[in-house]
């Protein structure tokens, strides 16, 4: 099996990767760079060094500009708490769309059930509906603890923690129950294809 990783550069990510990579699935990882709203880029050239020693693959590394080509639109939204969700659906179409590139059978993501407000059932379940390709979370039923203690023991924590900060666009109160009536009606304001588009047209294989 080949799968597109989603690579945020956080602490969960990297163990998907690491998980999937050692149950015999090929990966390639498409980092969403959220410029000038959060700052990963760093940290994820680290991991991806990491990840490609830890897996003995040669992991190519695709960078796309979510912030300008999707945050910068999600940001406009008139109902501020779904924009985590939006995030996820913006982040997965990409994925997707990669994953046609590049004869990918799956998305993997590091989701963990209710570990946050994007995370929960009813929000994976609306990100879900906006890509029609298989969604792979192998650390969906583990806890944070468990995932910390495995990043530290494959060695990808500290490169995941180092210069971490929040993202400038999460709303106070993010949705935990975000309805999909909602975020269709914010997405039919925005150019979705061609959001998408731009994030493709604008990445980068390093």
């Amino acid at each position: 099996m080949k799968a597109v990783v989603l690579l945020s550069g956080g602490i969960d990510s990297p163990v998907a990767a690491y998980t999937m990579a050692r149950a015999g699935a090929e990966i390639i990882a498409l980092h969403m760079d959220g410029s000038p709203y959060y700052e990963s880029n760093a940290r994820v050239e680290k991991l991806i060094s990491k990840l490609r020693e830890l897996t003995g693959q040669s992991i190519p590394l695709f960078t796309a500009p979510h912030g300008a080509a999707n945050l910068s639109e999600i940001e406009k939204t008139r109902v501020p708490n779904i924009r985590c969700v939006l995030c996820k659906r913006f982040m997965m179409r990409t994925a997707e769309a990669l994953a046609r590139l590049e004869g990918c059978e799956a998305i993997v993501m590091g989701d963990s059930l209710g570990q946050v407000a994007s995370q929960t059932l009813s929000n994976m379940r609306a990100e879900q509906q906006a890509v029609h390709i298989p969604i792979i979370r192998p650390l969906v039923g583990m806890d944070k603890q468990q995932i910390v203690d495995k990043a530290k023991e494959i060695g990808t924590y500290e490169l995941s923690i180092r210069g971490a900060g929040p993202c400038g666009i999460v709303p106070a109160k993010p949705s935990v129950a975000a309805t999909l009536g909602k975020i269709l009606e914010a997405e039919a304001g925005m150019d979705v294809d061609g959001m998408v588009r731009k994030a493709i047209g604008g990445m980068k294989k390093s």
